[in-house]
């Protein structure tokens, strides 16, 4: 372990003298500075032992410093470069103003190691003012609010514009588009009984090839058996922590007040040194009420909040973009309001990244529910993370077929996600989108064994609102990305085509078609009518009821295997309900359709907190914190 610098052993002397740390405070955050390879100030202000406004005020008045609050005397932004951004967040020193013919530095980190890069990137004709993180941080944002404003909802589309959902459907999908219909309807004009034979054969055929995939899927997930969790595990415990990175946390959130003390327990309990935590939670300008209750649960130095300015559309991806220029981290990682992950899994994909090829620019982790015995959506919610994450990325991960990542808790290198302009804006689903244009790009992702666990819906409107926004999401990804189809090809290949059509493309259509089927069937079971007899040729007849029920068996025994790898077994019965999900899976479905050519921006809000763990989980969160404090 390092030893503490002069400078940080000066400071904890004073600071104690002075009664504003105790001797056993300073003998600790020593220590734990010394662990972690951080300031001794950086530790006491994450651990909130020393208050930030009397700390900077007092080392200003020993130092004979003027201590300015950026919030009442804001920098010159003529001052200021926007190239500069990332390096003033991470020194915490920006160019204050011009007095008297000379430059004026504001530093939050004041010290010997502070004047030497002051007068390294400056020069030795400056003065230096005081001031505090938290306003330093709130002042540049407010310099380059405008600018970063409109890179987040453009940059995407401006830099990239074929990779951009800005445009629904190009001039050419529109033309290819009315001329199938064309066809279709002269079809059915002159052959109707052929036209329909045709149409029912490629929706078999459709139909069958997904089952299969899907299946082939599940079993590579399922045999991806390999010692990459050992291996972590085992490096893990190698690690040094004063070589760990500076992790940036994003947290974006939307009039989620009640839910803020759960989330700030979770990232309190990570398992990495809290002084290299960047964690910034994003939040909407507007969004009073959840600001007002993140300031008032007191949070430590190491959560920063960032303020959104409003512009359209107002989505969790522009969110996310704005917040990115501010980032401080190696490594960036996205959690949800409600999200509770794994201590060590910061760690683990420290280790992740380190063991990787360096194409390897992000690391999807699992996610599950912590309420999943609450009712019966659920149940079934949980089944159907428990069958995605579990055991079909897996086998996306096995066959080396593109991942769509899921919104949360996937961890990306930062300089690969600046490359790549961050997020779509305009698309709905965002990571899926962020996950197909990596593979593209040429980078992978990697899975890792760690899981974070969330709220799963209570409620079939809300999860409706949810899984119409996720399949809206799909069926942009789907246009975005076959814009160019031979360029598709290229660069992701035959199978990632493969995948790509039927796990993309395959989940929104199944979902507009499976009601179709249904009503069909139905009709024709209640009244053994003949008038399909036409339609189904015994070739076609006996597919069709192949796919019903081996297919749709299939799939029901797929969820029933679903949750033994985590030994949930008491939820394998309710996987034989799972018909009325799929119902609400088709109504999701064509709400996302309707709302993907009238409102195809709108991000369909997802309320958090309306499970009956949540209050539990608050009074826990609120009870943890005090006996930290």
């Amino acid at each position: 372990m390092a030893e503490l610098t002069a400078s940080d052993s000066w400071t904890g002397d004073f600071l104690t003298e002075q009664g504003l740390i105790t001797l056993s405070q300073f003998d600790e955050a020593s220590r734990l500075s010394s662990k972690w390879g951080t300031s001794l100030i950086d530790v006491l202000l994450a651990r909130s032992w020393i208050d930030a406004d009397t700390y900077y005020a007092t080392l200003a008045a020993r130092f004979d410093m003027e201590f300015v609050r950026l919030s009442e005397q804001a920098p010159d932004p003529d001052l200021l470069t926007e190239s500069e951004v990332a390096e003033y967040m991470r020194e915490l020193t920006v160019p204050w103003r011009k007095q008297n013919g000379r430059l004026v530095v504001a530093t939050a980190r004041p010290g010997p190691e502070a004047i030497v890069y002051i007068r390294g990137r400056w020069g030795a004709d400056v003065d230096l003012v005081v001031t505090t993180k938290p306003d330093l941080q709130r002042a540049v944002q407010q310099v380059f609010s405008e600018r970063f404003s409109h890179r987040a909802v453009f940059d995407l589309a401006e830099q990239d514009p074929v990779m951009s959902a800005q445009t629904v459907f190009t001039p050419a999908q529109i033309l290819i588009g009315w001329a199938a219909v064309s066809i279709a309807a002269v079809g059915l004009a002159l052959k109707p009984v052929a036209t329909l034979i045709v149409l029912n054969l490629f929706m078999s055929i459709f139909y069958l090839g997904n089952f299969i995939f899907k299946a082939t899927l599940i079993w590579a997930g399922g045999a991806h058996q390999h010692n990459r969790a050992r291996e972590i595990n085992s490096a893990i415990r190698m690690l040094r922590d004063e070589d760990l990175p500076i992790y940036t946390v994003l947290v974006p959130m939307f009039r989620e007040p009640d839910v803020l003390p759960i989330l700030a327990n979770a990232l309190r309990k990570l398992d990495y040194p809290t002084s290299k935590l960047d964690i910034k939670i994003v939040l909407e300008e507007g969004d009073h009420e959840t600001i007002d209750a993140a300031v008032a649960l007191g949070l430590e130095g190491i959560f920063e909040i960032i303020r959104v300015p409003p512009s359209q559309p107002q989505t969790k991806p522009k969110a996310c973009n704005y917040a990115l220029r501010f980032a401080r981290g190696d490594y960036l990682v996205i959690f949800d309001a409600e999200d509770k992950p794994e201590p060590d899994q910061l760690k683990k994909v420290v280790v992740a990244f380190n063991q990787a090829p360096d194409n390897i620019a992000c690391v999807q982790c699992r996610l599950n529910y912590y309420n999943r015995e609450e009712n019966w959506l659920t149940r079934l919610f949980t089944l159907d993370y428990s069958l995605w994450f579990d055991l079909t990325l897996p086998g996306l991960e096995r066959l080396k077929v593109p991942i769509p990542l899921g919104g949360t808790s996937n961890h990306f290198r930062m300089d690969v996600l600046r490359e790549l302009h961050a997020w779509d804006p305009f698309n709905v689903t965002e990571d899926a989108d962020l996950g197909i244009r990596m593979t593209q790009k040429g980078y992978g992702v990697r899975l890792v064994d760690s899981t974070t666990f969330e709220e799963a819906n209570v409620s079939q409107s809300n999860w409706i609102r949810q899984r119409s926004r996720w399949i809206k999401g799909y069926m942009q990804t789907f246009l975005v990305h076959t814009r160019r189809p031979l360029h598709l090809m290229k660069t992701i290949g035959p199978m990632g085509v493969l995948g790509f059509v039927f796990f993309i493309g395959g989940t929104m259509l199944s979902g507009l078609l499976n009601p179709i089927f249904w009503a069909i069937f139905a009709f024709w079971a209640i009244t053994q009518t003949g008038v399909f007899d036409l339609l189904f040729p015994p070739i076609l007849l006996y597919l069709a009821l192949f796919n019903l029920l081996a297919g749709n068996g299939l799939f029901m025994f797929l969820m029933m295997l679903a949750p033994f790898r985590r030994n949930w077994l008491n939820l394998t019965p309710f996987s034989l309900t799972v018909i009325w999900y799929w119902v609400l899976m088709s109504v999701a479905a064509w709400k996302g359709a309707w709302q993907l050519v009238t409102k195809p921006f709108y991000w369909e809000k997802t309320h958090h907190g309306l499970s009956k763990h949540t209050a539990a989980e608050v009074e826990k969160a609120v009870q943890d914190q005090q006996a930290v404090t």
